[in-house]
């Protein structure tokens, strides 16, 4: 049997797969409200056959945005707008549906890649972000403004307010944006963080905010619904954040009840330096799956239906999860179950699709949500 298309159970969740879409930027919210591009985004993604679909980076206040145009849940209008969408999406699809959490700091306030590159100044709808350290990510942005003792309630309590506002959504998980140079990433590299308070200086220090924020969301969320947070397990930078203070940070998320981790890496220092190819993150998953027991997810390069296989069947990870490789194949989870000899979920509208020699690819059960 293929353990890519083995079950998986995370507290109350069952995924009937290990197939994770990740969370993708469309920068394309309007005041951070989901728009009809997001129906047809998340719509055709949720056919894949896909275990679990994890909306993109979601801002849980305005000024925590990557972009101006970037999703949020931090008031009313924006959950409206995200039910909409969802309610769409799940009266035909069964796909379990998780939200990242997050908040840019420095990195906030900047164009869609599309767009050019940079920040927004505040003069084009753009605005000063916030940071641990009055740091800018280059030498070409604004610094921004060190977060205060206010400061930082404020974005904790949004943390958990987006939590409470997600579950009221009915979405099945979680995932707590601690990565690619973003707010909780900055608090954990010391390259960012140049505190002289209890949020700065040896590690315990750096990782207290994320642990406050992690304890904040884990709070706010129903006890049955799975809590995970994605992690940058190396800053790519000589002195930066690495694997050793990754384990240690997740050691500690461990002893909280954290049901996964995201592996991935980077994107905190413009000075990082990348050995990129196939699989290239999966080294760290497997590093923090034997040295913590945590459950863990691959990420990077993971493009063909064995190479996942692989990664699972060698305990490398216990899920893997695809981006820009579903983008460009948004029937990946088909065409591997073809190849692994397996089955997946597809809305019956299109069960006359399979090819005759595939007569069992898709489950001939009526996926639950189909009206």
């Amino acid at each position: 049997m293929s353990v890519l298309f083995s079950p998986l159970a995370l507290r109350g969740v069952t995924l009937p797969n290990r197939i994770v879409i990740s969370p993708m930027c469309q920068y394309s919210a309007v005041n951070g409200e989901a728009t009809d591009w997001h129906m047809m985004h998340l719509g055709h993604l949720a056919m894949s056959g896909a275990a679990l679909l994890c909306l993109e980076a979601t801002g849980v206040e305005p000024d925590g945005r990557i972009s101006p145009t970037d999703l949020g849940l931090y008031n009313d209008a924006t959950e409206a707008a995200l039910k909409r969408v969802l309610t769409a999406v799940r009266r035909y699809s069964d796909i379990k549906i998780g939200v990242q959490l997050a908040h840019a700091g420095r990195k906030a306030s900047t164009h869609a890649p599309w767009e050019g590159s940079g920040q927004v100044p505040a003069s084009q709808s753009g605005w000063v972000p916030y940071a641990p350290s009055p740091l800018p990510y280059s030498d070409k942005d604004i610094a921004p403004h060190a977060l205060d003792g206010a400061g930082l309630a404020r974005v904790r309590n949004a943390f958990a307010e987006s939590a409470k506002r997600a579950a009221r959504l009915g979405i099945d998980a979680i995932e707590i944006h601690a990565a690619h140079g973003y707010l909780l990433h900055q608090f954990l590299s010391p390259l960012s963080n140049h505190r002289t308070d209890s949020y700065g200086g040896s590690l315990e220090n750096r990782m207290r905010f994320p642990l406050e924020v992690y304890d904040a969301v884990r709070a706010a969320f129903p006890d049955d619904r799975p809590v995970g947070v994605r992690v940058s397990a190396t800053d790519w930078v000589d002195g930066g954040w690495d694997l050793p203070q990754t384990i240690a940070f997740v050691a500690e998320l461990k002893k909280r009840g954290i049901d996964w981790i995201d592996a991935s890496s980077g994107g905190l220092s413009s000075g990082q330096k990348i050995a990129i190819g196939p699989g290239y993150q999966v080294p760290f998953a497997d590093g923090i799956k034997q040295a913590t027991g945590a459950t863990t997810m691959a990420v990077g390069l993971i493009t063909e239906a064995r190479q996942a296989e692989e990664i699972l069947a060698s305990g490398k990870a216990d899920l893997v999860a695809l981006a820009r490789g579903v983008l460009y194949d948004a029937r990946w989870p088909w065409h591997a179950a073809a190849e692994l000899g397996a089955s997946v979920n597809a809305p019956p509208q299109y069960w006359r699709s399979q090819p005759s020699h595939l007569k069992s690819l898709f489950a001939d059960k009526k996926p639950a949500g189909i009206h």
